[in-house]
């Protein structure tokens, strides 16, 4: 498999983007081939292993530029370039973790949609007492209809029983309660397709079901899946600085950390958006994996990892045939 990264793209580019690429090398030598795409300058100034390949952009995609305006004028950024060349089947995964929105519009634009999806979704993973749960979208779509929803739940499933071996996964619709009435209109409408799908779906969930790990799919427009996705990150930091101060406060407390750490230690682990890499844009006629912001080498790898999996196990076909059913 070759993959082209986004090394200008994120907080902390292009040395983590390089080093994370240099891990998954590391992991998957022999398996995948690697291409960064960014300033040759820069990227000449890091340890790069023969087997990777450079390739210029003299562009960069800025975190706050609009998505449609940095298609028009960025088609010579790192971000455009590395899409290009999937388009051109000179690599079949890309990756970045720069500007999410420009991400999906140069994925959607560029490479289109696979047959029978109207809506490409993002596809992320949330921390839950029982492990893990699938959320999606995240961020794609802020407005769906009724039958995205419904081919969010079949992409969503089918990704995570090919991709990471559960067994008919659950799938839950976000609402704000469980009973099928619940809801606005599309809410109502993408109950009643999804209950005619041959997935397991076992009808609305509510906010506080995601940690739970009630289903092992979570159906949502894209504008609630992010909002929830930012306040999960913001928690996790609020209350790590908490126990931090608190720690601090007196010397029983310090004792009490000190005993307590291995637990907040796995906590922290578990909760960490780095064990999974980033999310997968679902839908698109490509493979495009768009990583956090704030990705360190760790977080990098495993989305490199995610994408390798993605096309060893041709996902995007199993796709297509299930929704062309």
């Amino acid at each position: 498999m070759k993959i082209a990264v986004d090394v200008m793209g994120g907080d902390y580019a292009p040395r983590v983007p390089i080093e994370g690429a240099k891990l998954a090398y590391k992991e998957l030598k022999g398996l995948i081939q690697i291409y960064l795409v960014g300033d040759k300058e820069v990227i000449k100034k890091f340890s790069i292993p023969e087997d990777f390949k450079i390739v210029d952009a003299d562009q960069i995609v800025e975190p706050h530029e609009l998505p449609m305006e940095a298609f028009r004028k960025k088609k010579n950024s790192s971000l455009a370039i590395s899409v290009e060349m999937q388009k051109k089947g000179e690599v079949q995964v890309s990756l970045s973790a720069g500007n999410t929105g420009a991400a999906v519009a140069f994925s959607i634009l560029s490479l289109g949609k696979l047959k029978g999806v109207d809506r490409p979704a993002l596809a992320t993973f949330f921390p839950t007492k029982k492990g893990r749960t699938l959320v999606l979208d995240v961020g794609a779509n802020s407005n769906v209809k009724a039958i995205n929803l419904r081919d969010f739940g079949i992409m969503g499933s089918l990704y995570l029983e090919k991709v990471y071996k559960v067994k008919n996964p659950s799938v839950g619709l976000l609402s704000m309660g469980e009973e099928e009435t619940k809801g606005g209109r599309y809410i109502k409408e993408g109950h009643n397709l999804l209950s005619e799908t041959d997935i397991n779906f076992i009808g609305n969930i509510e906010g506080h079901d995601i940690l739970e790990g009630k289903s092992d799919v979570v159906v949502c427009d894209g504008f609630t899946g992010n909002a929830v996705l930012k306040f999960g990150e913001s928690l996790v930091n609020f209350v790590t600085e908490e126990i931090k101060e608190g720690s601090k406060a007196s010397i029983r407390t310090s004792l009490g950390g000190l005993l307590m750490k291995p637990v907040f230690k796995s906590l922290m682990e578990k909760v960490n958006y780095e064990e999974y890499g980033g999310a997968v844009l679902l839908g698109v006629a490509g493979i495009t994996v768009v990583s956090h912001g704030k990705s360190k080498e760790r977080a990098i790898k495993n989305a490199i990892l995610s994408g390798y999996k993605y096309y060893d196990l041709n996902v995007n076909s199993l796709i297509m045939d299930s929704l062309g059913k």
